[in-house]
């Protein structure tokens, strides 16, 4: 009972927020890093040429068997490439893949930052305030677009590069879009509940 009670302690909290805030920082450098890759042409994708398939190939390379490639990134969709009349990947398809990236990362990269701010309110003992509602709120939102709308996205990029490129790409994604729905309606509800009882303590003030 005891350690509970330490852990829900103030002092406990305020130096789990100002961790957890780190971590946020960490987690959006690692997804900056991640898309620099992909626009660096590290991101792997399974690729059909006409000598053969390759299931992690990069477009930064040219002998596609090559293993020891060093950094590269995955985005979790099963994106396929089928290269042109001349057996390459042309420079719209890796555009093409690199903009995907970016729409996978982008959306988190500010969630994580919204959410940074809220555990920075908490680390200096800002709780229930509008502003972490607002955060709150910006986050769920951030996440409940990134599981609808991204998908769709990814899926109309794909279909503009198909028609401009010479090569061809086709994508399954969504995935992980009912893992990521009810955790962003959770932090939507969080964020009303917080603006509803600063609003109420604000007329008990007045009142008072």
């Amino acid at each position: 009972m005891k350690f509970i009670q330490k852990l829900t302690g103030e002092q406990f909290a305020r130096s789990a927020a100002r961790l957890i805030k780190y971590v946020c920082y960490f987690v959006i450098c690692f997804y900056v890093l991640c898309t620099v890759l992909s626009f660096m042409g590290r991101q792997t994708f399974f690729l059909y040429t006409q000598t053969g398939t390759f299931e992690q190939a990069i477009c930064a390379e040219e002998n596609h068997d090559f293993t020891h490639r060093g950094l590269t990134v995955a985005m979790g969709d099963d994106i396929r490439v089928w290269t042109n009349a001349d057996d390459q990947i042309d420079m719209t398809m890796q555009i093409g893949l690199a903009v995907l990236y970016a729409v996978h990362t982008v959306p988190m990269i500010f969630a994580c930052y919204f959410l940074s701010r809220v555990f920075s309110n908490i680390h200096k003992g800002e709780i229930f305030t509008q502003q972490n509602s607002l955060y709150l709120l910006y986050y769920g939102v951030l996440q409940f677009s990134a599981a609808v709308f991204v998908p769709l996205i990814k899926l109309l990029i794909c279909g503009l590069i198909n028609l401009i490129s010479e090569c061809r790409m086709s994508i399954s994604t969504g995935q992980a879009m009912f893992q990521m729905l009810l955790p962003s309606i959770a932090f939507i509800v969080a964020a009303y509940i917080i603006h509803y009882g600063v609003h109420l303590q604000d007329e008990v003030d007045h009142t008072l």
